[in-house]
């Protein structure tokens, strides 16, 4: 599969999200999801000659859309590990961070990675395929109770008992290895009418698992809120509600759990201040053209 900049990602919400980091042309700003590299271009586009942006790919293959400019600082990191790379390149504060978050459609496209039930493919799920287990690596040895909790948490499945009880007796038979053998396992315990958002929800949930998403989610917001300046924005797309949570929780309390801290007087002690109370979708033209937006939501908040 040839894989271009074009073809390996259609940026969502791109004028959106990086309008809502207000680019001064002199500032330092932070793409955490590469990718294809629509995003980061169009910041560069608007930074000036001294501003700089460093942005972030665990997947070797948005490698191979790496921008040629002085301006530019390609991490080959999980964005998990912002402060630590950001402390390498002797940066203690930033202007802005951008994260498109979820699954690049080029993820979704190459029927080698496993991420589809499109195609029949070795369960891998790996963003960085360099590290870490793979799906299938997890389906024939977590235990079944552990897969319960992953499918009922991740992926919102209200039979996700039912589908952990198949997967342990079919693997005791014969190992799972392949996006087939996992569909053929579990696509009996799906009503018909919703068969394929039901799978999809599923393999959204090894997805997560297999990557860490949520950790890696957690940690890089916490990243964020102590490198960005005051009056730096933070702009983030996000694509299933448990992300969103997370994300709208940091925004409006300055942590993950949304815990609320007032000071001595009982007013609200919140590190951001929300650009849009309401979370901006994309247009009805977008949502056509690029099937994957459908479920995105934008969030902005500015550093206080």
């Amino acid at each position: 599969m040839i894989t271009t900049a074009e073809t390996y990602h259609v940026p969502v919400l791109l004028n959106e999200s990086i309008d809502g980091l207000d680019i001064k042309s002199d500032g330092i700003y932070i793409d955490v999801t590469f990718g294809g590299g629509g995003h980061s271009k169009e910041i560069l586009r608007r930074l000036g000659k001294n501003g700089h942006l460093y942005s972030f790919d665990q997947d070797p293959d948005a490698e191979k859309n790496i921008v040629n400019d002085q301006r530019f600082t390609f991490v080959r990191s999980n964005f998990r590990y912002l402060k630590n790379w950001m402390r390498y390149y002797g940066v203690d504060h930033i202007d802005g961070l951008l994260a498109d978050l979820g699954v690049s459609s080029h993820h979704f496209d190459d029927e080698t990675r496993g991420f589809s039930f499109r195609f029949d493919a070795p369960l891998d799920m790996r963003m960085n395929k360099r590290a870490g287990a793979t799906a299938a690596e997890l389906l024939n040895n977590y235990g079944e109770e552990q897969l319960a909790d992953i499918f009922y948490i991740y992926g919102e499945l209200k039979n996700a008992k039912r589908i952990a009880a198949a997967i342990a007796k079919a693997r005791s038979e014969k190992a799972i290895e392949t996006t087939g053998d996992l569909m053929s396992i579990t696509e009996k315990l799906f009503q018909r009418e919703r068969e394929k958002k039901e799978m999809a929800k599923m393999f959204q949930a090894l997805r997560i698992e297999v990557n860490h998403e949520m950790d890696a989610l957690k940690e890089m917001l916490y990243g964020a809120k102590d490198m960005l300046g005051e009056g730096g924005r933070l702009s983030v797309i996000t694509y299933h509600s448990l992300e969103d949570r997370i994300v709208k929780n940091m925004m409006k309390a300055g942590n993950v759990e949304g815990k609320i801290k007032q000071d001595f007087f009982g007013r609200i002690e919140a590190p951001f201040r929300l650009v849009n109370n309401k979370v901006i979708v994309p247009s009805d033209q977008e949502q056509q053209q690029n099937p994957r937006s459908r479920s995105a939501k934008l969030r902005i908040a500015e550093r206080l």
